[in-house]
Order: C-alpha cells, then sequence, then structure tokens
C-alpha cells in the first residue's frame, strides 16, 4: 500500500537506533508505566512503524501484534526478528510473542473481534487520515473494558505550520506561539529539513491537526470513556549560553506530547 512514510522508512529506522531519542527516554518509560502489560496479554501496537515499541512490550512476556500500513516499514520490523529457531521473537527475547503483519489502521480483517487487551497507537493518529473508522476497529478487536492508549504530539502546542517557538529579549523568556488550534488541517511535513540545502530532494509525510474535542468526539461514538489524561515535556537540556535558562524553563512548561487512555464500555 501506497503512504508517505514508506518512503523515509530507513531513515526513521536509523532515527530510532539512536539513544537519545524522544521515543527512548520519554515515550516508552511513561507508556510502559500506564500500559502495565501483564504477561499473556494481547497487545495491538496500530500503526506500529518499525516495531520500536511492538519490540518493547513483547519483552514483557506479551503476545504482541504490530501492524502497519506501510510494507516497507513492516520489512524493517520484521528484519529486526531473529528467525533462526526462535520465530516470531525479537532477539534476546526469552518471553512473550511478536507478529506482523501489513493493513491499514481501519481495516484489521486479519484481527477477530473482542480478541485484544490493549491497543497502543503511538505518533500515529496524527498521520492518520480515517480517524473515525480507526476507533471503530480499534473498540471491535478489543475484549469489553479493553484500554486503549494514544500518545500524540500536543496538538494543543504542536500544530503543523502554526506554531512556533519565540523568544522575548526584554523579558528574558521564551515562549510558544499559536496561530491557529481548532481548524482542523491537513500538512505535508519535510523529514529531512537540510535536504534542499545540500541539493538533495527531501521526502514529506503527512500529518492532520485536530484540535484534543475532535478526538475525544471519536472515541465517544465509538465506544469509548476517557479514563486517564496526562502531558509529557522534553527530557532535553539546552547547552549554556544566554537562553539556557529560558528554553530549558519552557521545556518543563510546555508539553511535547499527551497521552489519552480509554476504556471500551461494555
Amino acid at each position: 500500500m501506497s503512504t508517505s512514510w514508506g518512503k523515509v522508512a530507513d531513515w526513521y529506522d536509523d532515527l530510532l537506533k539512536e539513544d537519545d531519542t524522544y521515543q527512548a527516554k520519554v515515550i516508552l518509560p511513561n507508556l510502559s508505566r500506564l500500559v502495565d502489560v501483564k504477561p499473556e496479554e494481547h497487545i495491538l501496537d496500530l500503526a506500529c512503524g518499525q516495531g520500536f515499541f511492538s519490540r518493547a512490550f513483547a519483552t514483557t512476556g506479551a503476545q504482541v501484534t504490530g501492524v502497519d500500513i506501510s510494507k516497507e516499514l513492516i520489512d524493517i520490523a520484521d528484519g529486526h526478528l531473529s528467525r533462526p529457531g526462535r520465530p516470531g521473537r525479537p532477539n534476546g527475547l526469552e518471553t512473550g510473542t511478536l507478529e506482523y503483519f501489513v493493513a491499514p489502521s481501519h481495516q484489521l480483517t486479519a484481527i477477530a473481534s473482542g480478541t485484544i487487551d490493549k491497543v497502543i497507537i503511538v505518533l500515529a493518529l496524527q498521520n492518520i487520515e480515517k480517524i473515525k473508522e480507526t476507533m471503530e476497529e480499534c473498540a471491535r478487536v478489543l475484549r469489553s473494558e479493553g484500554k486503549l492508549y494514544i500518545v500524540l504530539n500536543h496538538p494543543a502546542f504542536r500544530i503543523p505550520k502554526r506554531s512556533s517557538w519565540g523568544y522575548d529579549e526584554s523579558a528574558g523568556i521564551q515562549y510558544r506561539r499559536i496561530d491557529g488550534y481548532l481548524s482542523e488541517g491537513k500538512f505535508e511535513i519535510e523529514m529531512k529539513p537540510g535536504a534542499a540545502a545540500l541539493g538533495k530532494k527531501g521526502e514529506a509525510t503527512v500529518s492532520f491537526h485536530r484540535p484534543l474535542q475532535v478526538y475525544f468526539k471519536h472515541l465517544s461514538k465509538a465506544g469509548f470513556a476517557v479514563t486517564r489524561f496526562e502531558e509529557w515535556d522534553s527530557h532535553k537540556k539546552s547547552e549554556k549560553g544566554k537562553r539556557s535558562v529560558a528554553e530549558d524553563n519552557a521545556r518543563k512548561e510546555i508539553p511535547l506530547f499527551l497521552c489519552l487512555e480509554a476504556q471500551k464500555i461494555g
């Protein structure tokens, strides 16, 4: 299936191999705490990308299924598995199982209804156009009272092409400028901003901005009740300089990500 993320699959995999990523330092520890996976639970990592979170949750002893629309990303995820003698298990994994398949988030035909304990969607729902149908599929595959965990770039502070950092010289304050929030939008995001300057062709992915009320409405209509809401800030620090204190204060006050926990009703 054609998807904008397929074109940047190798770049994204290389990015997640680095040690100091938001995925490794902020999202995974917080998400692991919230999801609190029990051995033998069946976890669906929806829009799993190259399998970073799938592999992490499989090490807990869970049965993990990773799904992504991009064949390129699923091929990379499969490549991280150790095939000989340990089918379906990632390198060094002694417990749990892990399998991947290609499918759009709104058509999970390979997953039977009511068979999943928990669904995670990490930094992906903002790239998915069919949010209504995706929420309905999550509700269908989850067991009664199963839970859905959604991690997003914070839609109140990270609006594509409508938000930016600014610095007030007189007050010595780093601030976040927001030029729009309530209007939904579809945007192309340059994944390698420096490519053009080097005379190379850059690749863009598609993102959708939606205000928080849109997510809550679709969750409610699909049969979910939001049971937890958390906002996560950056772990990074600025190098010493004139603005470093202001920049670090802004990082702690203006969250990068939010996480919604929603439970299927009935």
